[in-house]
């Protein structure tokens, strides 16, 4: 793994062309995380288990690059099981998130803005595990693109241990005094387990006919 030159925020106009130039050989699901394992370990379990189901079910990983907490767990899972991983994390944050060292490809950005916006790219599909501000916010901000029309892509809730529990409680409560849409709600899939997440994304998430899969 060789991270290229650092993005930024100017080419943000340009990351399809980015992402495009990088084909690889399998769809990539985003998987949001927080980079501490918790106080139970079902956290750092399920983190695992998920990344070695991706592999299983020909799904690669995109995250956001770390080797700590249940980000550094679900890649592991990935990489253990010869599966590939794409990293992006901002050059500002090696100090505080260490950078996994056995990525397929690491991405280097120079804001928080431009990681998201890259993982969102090559991202067929967005998994939330437990985690923290920075997890709550990613999820939040995908269904918001997805209220706006600015992707189709499927959104999964990954409620391990009934973590999130009191999120979608807040959030039927939203729709209930009308500031959310039923139909945008709808859009945010539940799941309690690894299997059911991965079942829910094996007929709607493939790769696309007209990928070159040859080129990496």
């Amino acid at each position: 793994m060789t991270p290229v030159d650092i993005i930024t925020s100017k080419q943000v106009s340009d990351i399809k062309q980015i992402v495009k130039q990088d084909d690889i050989q399998v769809p990539l699901i985003a998987v949001y995380c927080g980079s501490k394992v918790g106080n139970a370990p079902i956290y750092r379990e399920t983190a695992y288990e998920l990344g070695k189901a991706l592999v299983e079910a020909n799904y690669g990983l995109v995250y956001g690059g770390a080797v700590i907490g249940c980000m550094g767990a679900v890649a592991d899972g990935v990489i253990e099981h010869g599966g590939v991983t794409v990293g992006v994390i901002p050059e500002f944050m090696l100090g505080r998130e260490v950078a996994h060292k056995d990525l397929t490809r690491l991405h280097l950005t120079d804001t928080m803005h431009t990681r998201k916006a890259l993982m969102a790219e090559y991202a067929s599909a967005f998994i939330t595990l437990p985690g923290g501000l920075g997890t709550l916010e990613e999820i939040m901000e995908v269904a918001t693109w997805r209220q706006l029309y600015q992707h189709e892509k499927p959104m999964v809730i990954l409620n391990v241990n009934g973590f999130y529990d009191r999120l979608i409680e807040h959030l039927h409560f939203t729709v209930e005094q009308g500031f959310m849409k039923q139909e945008d709600m709808d859009r945010l899939i539940v799941c309690d387990n690894v299997e059911h997440a991965i079942s829910l994304l094996k007929p709607i998430v493939h790769m696309p006919d007209n990928m070159d899969v040859n080129r990496i």
